[in-house]
């Protein structure tokens, strides 16, 4: 099934096609996707952390449409680069590792949302500031671990011979 969905025509032009629209393209997409999302949820991360405090948290919480855009674009863009290689990926335990600190991260936001930007917790003013701190560094570590995860893809050969797998 992989090497079906490798040898399909999307997957073949994404990776084959000499055009700037082709891989270069599809690779753009997604760093700029990934800095999107992670770049605009950082700020919301430093600010619960205690940074630019004299901002209300209200005008942070509707930065999450844009975090919104910038995971799809990542998600469609990494789904295409993966169509591209999926033989590759899908046998990277870093592969692996990155997914499951992009799911993290996305779980992170969602309670972020949930706790500390919902309209009764806006309107109550009550901030459990500790768990807001947890809940914002995780995000930042999680966004850390995907990055590094995800150039390590890059670099299968020295991921096996440095940890052995």
């Amino acid at each position: 099934m992989l090497e079906a969905i490798e040898n399909s025509a999307f997957a073949t032009v994404i990776r084959e096609s000499p055009s700037l629209f082709g891989y270069t393209m599809v690779l753009s997409l997604h760093a700029i996707g990934l800095a999107i999302v992670v770049g605009v949820s950082t700020v919301v991360a430093l600010r619960l952390l205690g940074y630019a405090s004299d901002i209300p948290l209200r005008p942070v919480a509707r930065l999450y449409p844009l975090m919104y855009t910038g995971f799809w674009i990542n998600a469609l863009s990494g789904l295409a680069l993966l169509a591209a290689n999926a033989t590759g990926m899908l046998t990277m335990i870093m592969f692996y590792i990155k997914m499951a600190f992009i799911v993290v991260a996305v779980v992170l936001l969602a309670r972020i949302r949930s706790t500390v930007f919902s309209e009764a917790a806006l309107a109550a003013d009550v901030i459990d500031e500790s768990r807001q701190r947890r809940l914002a560094g995780g995000l930042i570590w999680c966004w850390v671990g995907a990055i590094i995860a995800g150039r390590l893809t890059g670099y299968p050969f020295f991921v096996a011979d440095w940890f052995g797998i």
